[in-house]
């Protein structure tokens, strides 16, 4: 009986200083708390803290002008110095000059003869030919139409009809002509020279200053008619002009 209730005031006993010792020891935190210096982070901050406002709604949000900066002006493009050299592909190109065309016809003079005071005189008449690369074609041509006879009833021809272009060639030192047999046939002294001066002046209308040979079936003519004129072998303008005056 004794051993029982002594065992429940060593129980009372263990739990009243427990108890007390808690007791003590919260008090000494409290004391220590109140007493210690207060720290930074213990210090409340001197701005009070406010909540953050609510956000309003879309209907009473206020209308918030955003400033537009104005456009950045844009540098002008600097001239390019005449050095400066530009792409190729921006180079406009020059029109190229086309090539000169060559004309169609060519312009001959074909000589006739017209009766003045009792002399003949030359008449020069333009003939338009066929173009031609090379001055024999181009000179045939003429003798063509020297043969065939004037069109005009103002101007005649002492070439006896019938009369051929036997060939007609031009060389380095001058105009060779060979005609058929008429050429020699008939008139007078006054219609051999103007016959003669017929032949000389159109085989130089294209080079005025060459010597032209003229031939009669093939041979050099020498003597023409039957008075006997004499033909210079070569002829030109300016003999014919001193021994057969028209």
């Amino acid at each position: 009986m004794k051993d029982g209730q002594e065992v429940r005031r060593v129980s009372t006993a263990v739990i009243a200083g427990v108890c007390g010792l808690a007791l003590l020891t919260g008090g000494g935190i409290a004391w220590w708390t109140a007493n210690r210096s207060p720290t930074p982070t213990d210090t409340p901050s001197s701005a009070q803290t406010t909540a953050p406002p609510l956000s309003p709604s879309p209907a009473e949000s206020p209308v918030v002008i955003i400033p537009v900066p104005p456009p950045t002006p844009v540098p002008a493009p600097t001239a390019q110095t005449p050095n400066a050299q530009t792409p190729n592909a921006l180079v406009p190109k020059s029109p190229q000059p086309k090539p000169l065309q060559k004309t169609d016809v060519q312009i001959v003079q074909v000589y006739w003869v017209k009766d003045a005071s009792g002399k003949f005189e030359g008449v020069p008449t333009k003939v338009a030919v066929k173009q031609a690369d090379q001055p024999d074609a181009a000179l045939q041509a003429a003798f063509n139409s020297l043969l065939a006879g004037p069109k005009d009833g103002n101007v005649s021809s002492e070439i006896p009809n019938g009369t051929k272009l036997r060939g007609l060639s031009v060389q380095n030192d001058g105009v060779y002509v060979d005609l058929s047999a008429e050429f020699t046939s008939g008139g007078g002294s006054n219609s051999m020279t103007g016959r003669l001066g017929q032949v000389i002046y159109t085989a130089t209308s294209l080079q005025p200053n060459t010597k032209v040979w003229i031939s009669v079936e093939g041979k050099p003519l020498e003597l023409l008619g039957g008075e006997g004129l004499e033909v210079a072998q070569p002829s030109t303008r300016q003999s014919f002009d001193k021994n057969f005056p028209l």
